[in-house]
């Protein structure tokens, strides 16, 4: 009799070990200082290589394995980049393969092969029956030459008087909970600049993970619905002018209905020189099963607070009215004076030299089991003509409980 009491205690300990075993907080790092450029001579599809590099070294591709919690855990990523002798501006993306996608659209021929013959315009911006688009872990802006340009003589003549010194390099932290479900196991995660000269750029990235003492919930786990990704990553995607003739529609299907979802939403315009979609304010419209879920123009006019990062922006003068006082007896005058201003300082289409893009997080009260279907317009987009690269990255996908 004693001997089945102490096995059943034996069996029911273990089990509580199981239920409440825990692994700590953990540092995933993904790329440590890894080159991003345009060098054809380095590309490499080796998949014996712990890191990848795709489209002549524009992307590098890693499969990680990453920690599975049964205890509730937050997640986050931080990146940072510096410039290997690119001094341009460029659109950046940390991204991964939804586990539920069977096809890896960077090595797999069948990505390719599935759009032949087919008369869509835009390839690969979403799911079909065996893909899956890309999620976005983080999209960011490279700064104007930071790091590579910063100790340059001639650009300290540059340097407005209200930042000490050029950084040497930029660094993001964005809270990515909202993905533990897809940042868990065996992963495939890449990283995009669209960068065309050979020296490029040094890029890391690290996921981090922090344990709490809280039971994970099956039934409530989060998951994620990939939506679309307009992100032009490689052929045969192309840069997506299609707003400007037409909403982006995709219709999915839930197998049940859920007690919160959530749109993750990331959005910035490209392109067309000063009267394009990166320099002009466009609304962005979505809508769900036809109802309109946000309404907005995603803008950002605090790009003169990255200022210290983009040493290699272009810089010019702008005259402008100044009122001068004297405190002690309250005159003033105006003058007519030549202001500094770069090109990083100007307001753009949701983002700015040297900044993240955080998603917008839009609360799905009307979604139902069975078909729904989402619709963004961005109404006012311009189209592609005479190398303007006139074009929106766009991303969306859906958090449900």
């Amino acid at each position: 009799m004693n001997r089945i009491i102490i096995f059943a205690l034996a069996v029911i300990i273990s089990a509580c070990s199981v239920k409440d075993q825990s692994i700590g907080d953990n540092s995933i790092v993904i790329f440590n200082e890894e080159a991003v450029n345009f060098n054809p001579a380095e590309n490499c599809t080796n998949l014996d290589e712990k890191i990848i590099k795709v489209d002549n070294g524009r992307i590098l591709l890693k499969k990680v394995q990453l920690p599975k919690y049964s205890k509730q855990a937050t997640v986050s990523v931080q990146a940072e980049i510096k410039s290997a002798g690119d001094p341009w501006d460029k659109t950046g993306s940390l991204f991964l393969i939804p586990q539920s996608s069977d096809i890896n659209f960077l090595l797999d021929s069948d990505f390719k092969a599935q759009f032949e013959n087919q008369n869509i315009e835009f390839p690969g911006v979403v799911p079909t029956e065996n893909y899956k688009p890309s999620i976005e872990i983080l999209r960011f802006m490279t700064p104007f030459g930071i790091g590579y340009y910063s100790n340059d003589p001639n650009l300290m003549k540059r340097k407005p008087v209200y930042i000490p010194h050029w950084e040497e390099k930029v660094v993001w932290e964005q809270d990515v909970t909202q993905l533990i479900s897809e940042l868990e196991g065996e992963v495939w995660i890449g990283a995009f600049i669209d960068v065309w000269t050979q020296g490029g750029y040094e890029f890391s990235a690290k996921l981090n993970y922090t344990e709490s003492k809280a039971e994970v919930d099956p039934i409530t786990k989060t998951q994620v619905i990939p939506l679309v990704n307009t992100v032009r990553y490689i052929e045969p995607e192309k840069l997506y002018d299609g707003f400007s003739r037409g909403n982006l529609e995709y219709t999915f299907e839930l197998p049940a209905n859920y007690k919160s979802a959530q749109l993750q939403y990331i959005t910035t315009g490209h392109g067309g020189h000063s009267g394009g979609d990166e320099f002009v304010k466009k609304e962005n419209i979505i809508t769900v099963n036809n109802e309109i879920i946000y309404s907005d123009i995603p803008w950002r006019d605090d790009c003169a607070s990255f200022r210290r990062f983009n040493p290699h922006s272009g810089v010019w003068t702008e005259k402008r009215t100044a009122v001068m006082g004297n405190l002690k007896t309250g005159d003033t005058k105006e003058l007519e004076i030549d202001e500094f201003i770069a090109s990083s300082d100007y307001s753009r289409s949701n983002w700015c030299p040297g900044s993240q893009v955080e998603p917008f997080v839009i609360e799905l009260n009307n979604l139902k089991k069975g078909e729904n279907t989402i619709s963004i317009s961005i109404p006012q987009a311009q189209q592609e003509k005479e190398n303007e690269l006139n074009h929106w990255n766009v991303s969306a996908y859906i958090t449900l409980q």
